[in-house]
């Protein structure tokens, strides 16, 4: 079969990737007609992670990565994805029209789904394996709904393949899921915690006056995502942990000084980030904070406080590493004010 060919049974086919109808990716199902294994891929997410399926709040300080926009899961098992594809099949060899190269790859496709019928690395099957049903599964094609990219969310084009219980999937589906995916997607649901940063003088300010920051450890801890795919004789999950490292200040404009003069605060030996206000410290200039120059006027500043999350990751098997630094900023109101003298 050649490449051309193909590629337009692939067209041909009209079943869509597993989940393309539903827009969210905490779940993707296939039916079944209640006997065997007919459970399809399940991702599902659990920890601090948005709500309905939807992106969490974390950006990626590194802009050349992303989540994976589509991969391969478990689809059926042998019984209900026969029932399924050679329904598709028919219907569309008996559609009006449909012959010359349409009608061909169709021919091809039902062969190589009934009679056996290969090509390179990729094996043909006898009347859809269901002398295997229970023992494996075919997978199939899974868009990621939160990839706003149609042409990479589609990418994902192969036919769908048998993978029997236990076994990794063939070596060429590259995109088959495995916990790194999971754990670059449990990275894009993450939500991290809206923390606002503790602030000396509160909300309004002066001129020249050093103003304080910090981050108490207790409302600045490690947060943990979790995606699990779990179907039988398959599964696999992975844990994505976002570990505090740094506040960055950004006061609002360019009047203004922070401290350190990068506006980067690293975490302290306790987990904490700055040092609170306390009397007596008037005259210090803060490990971390800002000293506004200028007033802020009728209006206000928007102090931008951005904390970055190291990122790391375990999952089945003993397998882990590292995913890019996170990062997630709140904006604050600051009210600063040019102290009045009158000379007598």
């Amino acid at each position: 079969m050649t490449l051309s060919v193909i590629a337009f049974t692939e067209a041909a086919y009209a079943a869509k990737p597993v989940g393309s109808d539903k827009g969210a990716s905490t779940e993707q199902t296939g039916g079944g007609n209640g006997k065997g294994i007919y459970a399809a891929a399940r991702i599902t997410y659990s920890g601090s992670v948005a709500p309905n399926g939807g992106t969490g709040n974390v950006t990626s300080t590194n802009v050349n990565w992303t989540p994976p926009p589509c991969w391969y899961a478990p689809y059926l098992g042998a019984k209900d994805f026969k029932k399924k594809m050679s329904a598709d099949i028919e219907r569309q060899m008996s559609a009006p029209g449909m012959g010359g190269h349409a009608g061909a790859a169709l021919s091809e496709l039902k062969r190589h789904y009934e009679d056996d019928y290969g090509w390179t690395d990729t094996p043909g099957y006898k009347d859809y394996n269901v002398d295997k049903d229970g023992e494996g599964m075919f997978w199939a094609a899974v868009e990621n709904p939160n990839e706003p990219d149609l042409l990479k969310r589609n990418s994902c084009n192969a036919l769908p393949f048998w993978v029997d219980n236990g076994e990794p999937p063939p070596p060429q589906y590259e995109q088959a899921i495995t916990p790194q995916i999971l754990a670059a997607l449990a990275y894009q649901h993450m939500q991290l915690p809206d923390t606002e940063v503790s602030l000396a003088p509160q909300q309004t300010t002066k001129v020249n006056l050093p103003t304080w920051a910090w981050l108490d450890k207790a409302v600045f801890d490690e947060v943990q995502a979790t995606a699990a795919l779990n179907v039988p004789g398959f599964n696999l999950q992975a844990t994505t942990t976002a570990s505090p490292v740094s506040l960055t200040l950004e006061p609002g404009t360019d009047d203004a000084v922070t401290h350190p003069a990068l506006g980067e605060c690293t975490i302290d030996n306790d987990g904490s980030i700055g040092e609170p206000y306390a009397r007596g410290k008037a005259d210090r200039t803060p490990p971390c904070g800002i000293t506004y120059l200028r007033s802020s006027g009728d209006g206000t500043y928007n102090l931008q406080a951005t904390i970055t999350w190291d990122i790391s990751w375990t999952g089945t098997g003993g397998a882990g590493g590292d995913l890019p630094d996170g990062t997630f900023g709140n904006g604050q109101a600051v009210t600063v004010q040019e102290i009045q003298s009158v000379n007598r």
